[in-house]
Order: C-alpha cells, then structure tokens, then sequence
C-alpha cells in the first residue's frame, strides 16, 4: 500500500488506515489525520523531512517517520 511518505506535491489523498500503535499513533489522531481525511500534499523538504500538508483546513508539517505511517486509500 502506499503511504503519505510516497504522495508527490499537489496530489491530494484519502488517509485509508495508520499504522503504528500507542503514543505515536494518538498524536497523528490528534492532529486530525484519522481515516478517511482527505490531505492535500503543499510541500516537501529538500531531503524529504518534513512534509507539508493541509488537513481539515490547516497547514501541518509531519515528519518522513511519521508520514511513513499514514496508509493512502
């Protein structure tokens, strides 16, 4: 499956599930990235760490770790 990790700038997609578990997994949550969401790819850093995203109409930077986590329908 692919992963938000892998997203070019100017796609947008629909989260389908995330991995990972406890802690981790809860703060992606509390971000508003949950299944379902759509996130719009805006920016990515030259080496690729952070992304930048819009999710439910705000601007987020993620980390390629946690990016790595978000499964893509």
């Amino acid at each position: 499956m692919r992963t938000l990790k892998e997203v070019k700038i100017g796609e947008t997609v629909k989260v389908a599930r995330l991995n990972g578990s406890g802690a981790v997994k809860r703060r992606i949550m509390d971000m508003g990235i949950t299944k379902g969401t759509e996130i719009y790819v805006r920016k990515v850093a030259p080496l690729g760490d952070p992304v930048e995203v819009t999710v439910r109409g705000y601007e987020l930077s993620l980390r390629k770790a946690d990016a790595e986590m978000i499964e893509l329908a």
